[in-house]
């Protein structure tokens, strides 16, 4: 019997295999080395293959494409509820291969490995900023020991370190200073680095369309718009611009039932790393509207006479996820509403 459908349980080492016929009977399901995944698909005709979206999906995925078969990736929630009862790689190879076949699954479009490479160079910059929030905290509560302080603010740190150089040695001992200074200098790679990590981005903003069609809204900058030119591969697969919103977590979490909506705090799913972009870029936008800096800050000075000004932000970066969709989907760059 011919192969139609394939789930492919992905793995480090053990790959599990559970294939189907047109009528749904099963055909294969072995478990394949890492070694035998390529040779294995090769031999096989062009069929539907599924697989559930992780860190190494994509990879497989543009490798069995190249095959000549049709490669689908599901989110793992939405494999989920197609297990039976027990977890295995077996369980779940049939899972898939039930899943993908499903007419109201939804799909993540396969990212190129030129994408794939911009979102590490954004993940590489996280590691580091957050490396240098850990040598900034260090060095403070080491300082805060012998009585040395500064004013908050990773920039304030800078004097922080000048008074270390500087204290006497009645104050700070000088095994104290040698250790703080060493934290020092490691603060200063951090900074060489993460600049460095920078100007490639900006150098891959400056060759990419939608990345420089983004950066024209207001509250996304270079890091932000890279980054969503980068993860949002296919707009269209986002059916409208509160399906994205939900997509980064931005939507109120639901408990309906019985026709009463009920709506919770945001359901913070979806990609965190984008939705913090976006909440920072929406805070830079209230502040820049208080103080009557923005031409069309109407809207958010309403809400701040209504709401805190914490809820008023998420408010703000759901709606600037809206706008980031149009924008992707018309191949448009930002209109303000007076233009508009």
């Amino acid at each position: 019997m011919q192969i139609t459908t394939i789930g492919l349980d992905l793995a480090k080492s053990v790959f599990q295999v559970h294939g189907v016929d047109a009528v749904g009977q099963i055909t294969v399901r072995k478990k394949l080395r890492r070694a035998e995944v390529l040779k294995f698909f090769g031999s096989l005709p062009p069929c539907l293959i599924g697989m559930e979206a992780c860190a190494t999906s994509h990879h497989w995925a543009r490798e069995i494409s190249a095959l000549g078969h049709q490669v689908r990736l599901m989110p793992p929630s939405y494999v989920k509820a197609y297990v039976r009862r027990q977890k295995n790689d077996a369980a779940d190879a049939e899972a898939i291969c039930e899943a993908v076949t499903r007419p109201t699954m939804r799909f993540v479009p396969i990212k190129s490995a030129e994408r794939q490479g911009v979102l590490v160079l954004h993940r590489t910059r996280e590691l580091l900023v957050r490396q240098r929030t850990m040598l900034i905290n260090a060095i403070r509560g080491h300082c805060a020991e012998f009585g040395i302080i500064a004013a908050q603010g990773a920039r304030r740190a800078l004097d922080l370190i000048e008074d270390v150089r500087q204290a006497d040695v009645s104050v700070l001992p000088d095994l104290a200073r040698s250790a703080l200074l060493r934290l020092a200098d490691q603060l200063d790679a951090l900074a060489v680095e993460i600049h460095a990590l920078e100007r490639r981005l900006l150098a891959w903003h400056r060759q990419d369309q939608a990345s420089q069609r983004l950066a024209t809204i207001p509250g996304v900058g270079i890091i932000t718009a890279t980054a969503l030119s980068a993860t949002v591969v296919d707009p269209s697969a986002f059916r409208s611009g509160r399906e994205f919103a939900a997509f980064l977590g931005l939507v109120p979490r639901q408990n309906s039932s019985g026709g009463k909506d009920r709506l919770g705090r945001i359901s913070k799913m979806g990609d965190g790393y984008l939705r913090k972009l976006l909440v920072v870029g929406a805070t830079s936008v209230i502040r820049r509207a208080r103080t009557g800096a923005m031409a069309a800050g109407d809207w958010i000075r309403s809400l701040l006479e209504r709401r805190p000004a914490r809820v008023v932000t998420v408010a703000m970066a759901n709606k600037t996820a809206r706008i980031a969709w149009a924008v992707l989907k018309r191949g448009e760059v930002y209109r303000p509403p007076a233009m508009a």
